[in-house]
């Protein structure tokens, strides 16, 4: 009796041993369960941050760039506005100061008239005696008189809009008058110098170029 009683108690309590040790896995491995899940979210949460870290990162370069971009467009901007603004304004004086030239002649001559040309009068008075002291004879007047007669009508400040050609001689372009004085816009004594030079360089005389314009239609 007594031992069998022995024998049911070594079997109790090993089964209670039993049971014990394995309530004890049980809890351990639920412990070692949450310590890996705890390691995994931190991983996790880690990886996250970094991300963020990086897009944060990208966007603030973005952002710099943009920036970057915009100050260097306005600064284009400004500088293509200040040059372009300048343009104007020198375009204006320039406008300015031709419309002052041409309100300001003629430039008077001072010279003597010889008794030969005083029969004309103004730029023709002016043309007359300037070609006697070029050298040319009173009777080669008739022609240049005709030629610029066609060219300009005397008028120092005959302007052909589509070629440039300005003046009495209608010099192309008007500036190559400037050679002889810069006052060439508006003093018909630097004009017909200029004129008279061309006609004998090119044509002898003047009875010469008016003989080509009749030909060609100018000279």
């Amino acid at each position: 009796m007594n031992r069998a009683l022995t024998t049911v108690g070594a079997r109790t309590a090993s089964v209670a041993l039993l049971l014990a040790g394995l309530a004890g896995g049980v809890h351990l491995g639920r412990q070692q369960d949450t310590a890996t899940a705890a390691v995994a979210f931190s991983q996790v949460e880690a990886g996250d941050m970094q991300l963020l870290k990086q897009r944060e990162n990208q966007h603030a370069a973005a952002r710099a760039m943009r920036r970057q971009a915009e100050n260097e467009a306005a600064g284009k901007a400004a500088s293509e506005a200040k040059r372009a603004a300048g343009e104007a304004r020198t375009l204006e004086k320039k406008r300015i100061a031709k419309k002052k030239a041409a309100s300001a002649g003629p430039v008077p001559f001072n010279g003597p008239i010889p008794g030969s040309c005083k029969e004309f009068s103004g730029s023709r008075a002016i043309g007359c005696t300037l070609m006697l002291e070029k050298g040319f004879g009173i009777a080669e007047f008739p022609c240049l008189n005709q030629l610029w007669n066609k060219e300009s009508g005397w008028n120092y400040r005959a302007e052909n809009r589509s070629s440039g050609a300005y003046g009495i001689p209608q010099a192309l372009p008007g500036s190559k008058m400037g050679s002889v004085a810069a006052d060439w816009r508006t003093n018909p004594a630097t004009q017909i110098t200029w004129g008279l030079g061309y006609v004998k360089g090119r044509y002898k005389t003047p009875c010469g170029a008016w003989t080509y314009f009749q030909n060609n239609g100018h000279y």
